[in-house]
């Protein structure tokens, strides 16, 4: 065999174990399919965190709010429920956990995050290990 045709042989093979290996992470996230996140176009999400920073900075805990996508420019109806669940304050950090409720073409999504920031500062989303 060439060293052209080995060549040829060896980014053939690299290119199809690529493409088998994408293929698999994008069935992976199927269950993904047709949930309100998957619906989501920036501007939604630009929205609906607004939304969040207003109830962490002006509801208690306990308290609600909704949020709908209306003019956002999404032909897709989508809205939310975003509850404060509790407030934890350790000196000057203060931390607050949320209840939010994504709804759109009959399927919704629980999502709990956690945000929290230093004294005046502005609210971290916190990643959970």
């Amino acid at each position: 065999m060439s060293m052209r045709t080995r060549v040829l042989f060896h980014l053939s093979a690299g290119c199809l174990l690529l493409g088998s290996a994408f293929g698999a992470q994008a069935a992976n996230l199927g269950f993904l399919n047709d949930t309100p996140i998957s619906y989501m176009k920036q501007r939604d999400i630009d929205s609906v965190k607004k939304a969040v920073f207003a109830a962490l900075n002006d509801k208690k805990d306990g308290e609600s709010t909704t949020w709908v996508n209306e003019g956002t420019g999404n032909s897709v109806k989508i809205d939310a429920n975003i509850t404060v669940a509790s407030t934890a304050k350790d000196g000057d950090r203060t931390c607050r956990d949320l209840g939010v409720v994504l709804n759109a073409k009959g399927q919704s999504m629980n999502l709990r995050p956690q945000f929290c920031k230093q004294g005046s500062g502005n609210w971290v989303l916190q990643k959970k290990h």
